[in-house]
């Protein structure tokens, strides 16, 4: 029989639940500068050891002035760009938010020119298609870092009804690594509430659905383990 273990008291009012766990985590952060100068005539990438790319473009010179980007990938996923040169123009520095959103959305150079700034938006996609281009000749030089990406997988384990409530977890593999567990569904009830972070990291450092059940959130204990189970026996 598996022991309980005690849940600390966190039913405290306004209490966001715990949606994600992972043991590591890495931001990005869209960017839109004021111009900067360079004198770079050339486009030039830089690989960070977590699989990310950093390309900053070749600047391209419009009537309105230069424009040049920094975009960053993880793996063929555009997670930021950034503006190091841009003409210096109230309607430019309107549609830079645009164009960065819309990048960001479509994951190419496919978006729409920013009505009054056209010049600087069809400069804009210029660069950031030289980027995604620079970007994959990258990765087609670097297939191990592909590999790892392939290797990486998300799986929804079974969607549970329970009398709390619907549980249902979805698990982040790495090769048959466990790295992330994440509430799809859950009982909205302080005890659940309390009770998922410390069932994610039971998974986390068992790596299996052998885990502990929570004292005062059984019937959630007993269905994650079960959906999280399924997950596992999903995992490809």
């Amino acid at each position: 029989m598996k022991r309980a273990i005690p849940v600390v008291v966190l039913s405290i009012a306004g209490l966001v639940p715990v949606w994600l766990y992972q043991p590591s985590a890495e931001s990005s952060t869209v960017q839109a500068t004021t111009p900067a100068p360079s004198t770079s005539s050339s486009s030039s990438s830089s690989s960070g050891s977590s699989g990310t790319n950093v390309v900053t473009t070749t600047t391209v010179d419009t009537e309105k002035g230069p424009v040049q980007l920094q975009v960053t990938f993880s793996g063929t996923k555009i997670t930021a760009v950034k503006m190091l040169q841009q003409p210096n123009h109230p309607q430019t520095t309107a549609a830079v938010p645009k164009l960065i959103a819309e990048t960001l959305e479509a994951q190419s150079a496919d978006i729409d020119t920013v009505s009054g700034a056209t010049i600087t938006s069809d400069a804009y996609k210029e660069s950031l298609q030289a980027a995604i281009d620079d970007n994959a000749k990258a990765a087609s030089a670097s297939p191990s870092a592909s590999a790892s990406e392939a290797s990486s997988q998300t799986v929804d384990g079974s969607a549970l009804s329970t009398e709390k409530g619907p549980v249902q977890v979805q698990v982040t593999f790495s090769g048959t690594k466990i790295t992330a567990v994440k509430m799809l569904q859950q009982p909205n009830h302080p005890q659940t509430t309390a009770a998922v972070p410390v069932l994610v990291a039971e998974t986390l450092e068992a790596q299996s659905a052998d885990i502990d059940t929570v004292s005062g959130a059984t019937i959630t204990s007993e269905a994650y383990k079960e959906s999280l189970q399924a997950a596992i026996d999903a995992r490809g």
